[in-house]
């Protein structure tokens, strides 16, 4: 690449970042963390335990997301440095690293630049996932939970706190649903792109003819809600059963009846918990994601009426078929909406799904801007 390109990619990558710094707003940043720190340093924050986690998260958070801003920044402001000792040395090796952090730094922007994208009412809030498995049998049912283990691996990856609520298992292998908690700002966001319908094929572990099956998987992602969401939940509205929790094949994990199910008798809407010993505290994190499901119908219903839900979610709503995991005759994961595509499912399975986020993201940005 001739130094004239070089600078003149340089100066994309330059403007590129100031429109990301500008977006995410450095000096507001700057702010909130000076804020944050102080209230992370009053001698009563943990007087209010889930105040104080809220508040040490998002300093936490913040403060990463701006170190993150301010290297990269700095990596681009080097890069031109290096570039000009590769050509007055007339060095090979240099010119080498020179090209390698270039291309690192492009993929780093790119990343960052999605984060810019997430503009949604409830993208900054984190995010609670439901998976259950759908046609396909105990095949199904594995694959539910080979998908939440992708995402709970996904996110380790990336340093993020989960909280698994409640599983269902199978009586084979595998899970009939699961729904847990991805807690990190943004995750909602994120993950929403995610939702959707999910098709494996392979040759079945679970078929002792060593047949092909296409089974199939839900992923529903919402936003958690937050104290200032006001959703109207009326006490005799509700039917609550308590039960013993079970693990894997039926195996009782609690001696009490401290799991419980509500439902929600006008919608149908059903929650559970059981990871948690106390009853009480299993009644409290089932209303939690009742309440997440109430408020995302209300958000659906508040878009039909603008006649403007298929064009905000792209056409992607529970059952929607998004993605195919083939593992035989050949090896492919594919979304199918944005055409990204991979030939490692082992490493998609294994919580390796930015790509195919960062895909959606954009995607999903760019039928916004097309239904606009």
């Amino acid at each position: 690449m001739a130094i004239v390109d070089v600078s003149e990619e340089l100066k994309s990558l330059s403007s590129t970042m100031g429109s990301i710094e500008a977006v995410l707003d450095l000096d507001r940043m700057r702010g909130d963390i000076a804020v944050l720190e102080e209230q992370a340093a009053a001698p009563s924050l943990w007087d209010d335990p889930e105040n104080a986690q809220k508040v040490t998260s998002r300093l936490s958070h913040l403060q990463a997301e701006l170190r993150k801003v301010e290297a990269l920044r700095g990596r681009i402001d080097d890069l031109s440095v290096l570039f000009e000792l590769a050509e007055a040395e007339n060095d090979a090796d240099t010119r080498t690293e020179a090209e390698a952090e270039l291309e690192s730094v492009r993929k780093a922007l790119d990343e960052m630049e999605v984060r810019t994208l997430l503009s949604g009412e409830y993208d900054a809030r984190e995010a609670l996932v439901n998976i259950r498995a759908e046609a396909g049998g105990v095949d199904a049912a594995d694959f539910a939970e080979q998908l939440q283990r992708m995402y709970l691996r996904w996110a380790e990856r990336h340093g993020y706190s989960t909280e698994v609520y409640e599983t269902s298992y199978a009586e084979e292998a595998g899970i009939k649903s699961t729904t847990f908690v991805v807690k990190a700002p943004y995750a909602y966001g994120t993950l929403s792109v995610e939702q959707g319908t999910h098709r494996l094929v392979r040759i079945s572990p679970f078929d002792n003819q060593g047949r092909r099956q296409t089974s199939f998987a839900g992923v529903e992602v919402l936003p958690v809600v937050e104290q200032s969401d006001h959703v109207d939940i009326d006490e005799g509205e509700l039917r609550i059963d308590v039960y013993r929790a079970s693990g894997p094949g039926g195996q009782g994990v609690n001696t009490t009846d401290s799991a419980v199910r509500i439902t929600h008798i006008p919608t149908g809407i059903v929650v559970s918990c059981q990871n948690e010993r106390s009853q009480i505290q299993n009644k409290a994190s089932a209303m939690n994601v009742l309440q997440a499901k109430l408020l995302e119908r209300r958000r659906q219903e508040e878009q039909a009426l603008l006649d403007s839900l298929g064009k905000s979610d792209g056409g992607n709503s529970w059952g929607n078929q998004m993605r195919s995991y083939v593992l035989h005759p050949y090896q492919m994961v594919k979304d199918l909406r944005t055409d990204h595509e991979v030939g490692n499912p082992q490493s998609v399975l294994d919580g390796d799904i930015d790509g195919f986020i960062e895909a959606g993201i954009r995607w999903r940005k760019s039928r916004e801007k097309a239904d606009a």
